[in-house]
């Protein structure tokens, strides 16, 4: 099932984003990994799934390969990626994205990152433990290291 959702960039221009339902007996692992991460940092699972999101969205922004193999591996963690820079007006054109993978383009989404996680009510405490509880739920649930 398909769902259109229309996006309003600040610049004022409007895309139009479809999203895939992914079905739910493939949601276990995504969710496995934000209730992983929600004890770790004693968020709640809401807070904790849009902090998962920023996280993802800023990973594939930067062009990391380890993005794109989560996204293989982890259904519906491309679509909370997506949903996520939606709602964050993360950049979503060509030319942007592009820029965006340049040192000093990884450096500025970088920096982006910490200022929504902020805005989205974690401190430097639950980032602290945001970021490692990913980090150890990946390598142990796919082996991936240096994540």
């Amino acid at each position: 099932k398909k769902t259109a959702v229309l996006v309003t960039l600040t610049q004022g221009e409007q895309v139009i984003i479809t999203l895939t339902r992914v079905r739910k007996r493939n949601r276990p692992m995504l969710r496995n990994m934000i209730k992983t991460a929600s004890d770790a940092t004693g968020l709640s699972q809401a807070d904790t799934k849009e902090a998962i999101g920023i996280v993802l969205n800023t990973a594939e922004r930067q062009g990391s390969p380890l993005a794109e193999a989560i996204f293989r591996k982890m259904p519906g963690a491309r679509t909370l990626s997506a949903i996520t820079g939606a709602e964050t007006g993360a950049a979503t054109g060509v030319i942007a994205r592009l820029i965006e993978q340049t040192p000093g383009g990884r450096r500025h989404v970088g920096e982006g990152m910490f200022t929504s996680l902020h805005k989205a009510g974690l401190g430097h405490k639950e980032i602290a433990k945001l970021l490692p509880s990913i980090s150890g739920y990946m390598k142990m649930t796919y082996g991936m290291e240096a994540f």
